[in-house]
């Protein structure tokens, strides 16, 4: 989970903005958990959506979308594409390694993912056209191999996008069954429909949040986390797809948790969420489409690639 959450502060008029569509025309963004239908994404792992937008646009804030389209290692490639003017990284903290070794992919014929078995892919929709897979060496580790894949269309083959990156996930690895606090990042698959941060929109195709009163950290003393959360992107665990990352619903209710995000890495491991070098991060989310149902797909690799 984000730590933004245990300095929150009563909403005002001032840190709730407009929210903006592509039209640039203004449209409430509720919190209202109204039409919710929940997901399995992997056994105890569950994400919900939403059949409607509607609310009391409580938790309104400045939302913007484009018009188009933490590490333990090194990471392992500079992603999609560099971005220009990332600033330097200072020297990671020791974490457990990550086993798996990744890989630059290619083409499979028969529809999967390589590396993701029939379990994991049955829950990736039919219209999905992208997807970020992380992989974890087992599900005690806390770095994992971040890869991209998309396809043309729903009836093509799958191929890689960009290189492998290195990424850091829960501090104590991996789990089926997330619960506030457990330092573990749930296992399966959850749609990519939001992203913000407390710096402006770096050029994402998807629903942009620039809120910086909101995405602030509670750093434990001694973690660098001040440029956590300078952008995320919000993954549909425990929340209504398409609100902001700030909307504080959680259908399925507090104790499994919430606020799982792709978020900035902080050189240490994290409390739940997905991290990478802020260049990647921006990279990644230039090359997210809305419009192609982008997916995530992450846990240890046994449960990635489990047929049964």
């Amino acid at each position: 989970m984000a730590d933004h959450r245990r300095r929150k502060r009563p909403a005002t008029a001032a840190n709730r903005g407009s929210a903006r569509g592509r039209s640039g025309r203004s449209v409430a963004v509720g919190v209202a958990a109204a039409g919710v239908t929940l997901v399995v994404g992997a056994a105890g792992a569950l994400h919900v959506t939403s059949a409607s937008a509607g609310g009391d646009g409580s938790s309104s804030s400045s939302v913007s979308g484009a018009g188009t389209p933490d590490a333990g290692t090194p990471a392992a490639g500079a992603g999609p594409s560099a971005a220009p003017g990332s600033p330097a990284t200072a020297a990671p903290s020791p974490v457990r390694p990550n086993r798996v070794a990744g890989s630059a992919g290619g083409l499979e014929e028969d529809g999967a993912i390589p590396g993701i078995g029939s379990v994991m892919m049955a829950r990736v929709p039919r219209e999905a056209l992208q997807a970020i897979v992380v992989t974890g060496g087992d599900r005690d580790t806390n770095t994992n191999t971040v890869t991209l894949w998309r396809r043309a269309t729903p009836d093509a083959p799958w191929a890689a996008f960009g290189a492998p990156m290195t990424g850091r996930n829960g501090a104590n690895g991996w789990t089926t069954s997330h619960h506030e606090g457990d330092l573990r990042s749930p296992i399966g698959v959850f749609s990519l429909t939001a992203a913000g941060g407390r710096l402006p929109d770096p050029g994402t195709g998807m629903p942009y949040e620039y809120r910086p009163s909101f995405y602030q950290t509670a750093a434990p003393q001694g973690e660098p986390l001040a440029d956590a959360f300078n952008y995320v992107v919000a993954i549909d665990y425990n929340r209504l797809a398409g609100r902001p990352p700030s909307d504080p619903a959680r259908p399925l209710g507090a104790g499994v948790g919430g606020d799982i995000w792709l978020h900035v890495d902080h050189q240490s491991p994290t409390r739940g969420c997905v991290a990478l070098l802020q260049d990647q991060l921006v990279s990644v989310m230039r090359w997210l489409d809305p419009a192609a149902h982008p997916m995530i797909i992450m846990g240890g690799a046994a449960d990635l690639g489990a047929d049964v």
